[in-house]
């Protein structure tokens, strides 16, 4: 898979690796503002207390 998107963008190995660096930081930054949030209201609470004697 990443040799096909090797191949897919365009230009100099500089300009690849910088699209790569772009499109990672982009998909973290979609992770954390929309996935993540939208499964942590799947998840029930369980209210677990460490320590309580």
């Amino acid at each position: 898979m990443y040799a096909a998107l090797w191949r897919v963008l365009p230009g100099p190995v500089w300009l690849r690796i910088l699209l790569l660096v772009i499109l990672f930081v982009a998909a973290v930054a979609a992770l954390f503002t929309w996935v993540f949030p939208w499964v942590d209201s799947f998840i029930v609470d369980q209210n677990v207390t460490v320590g309580d004697a």
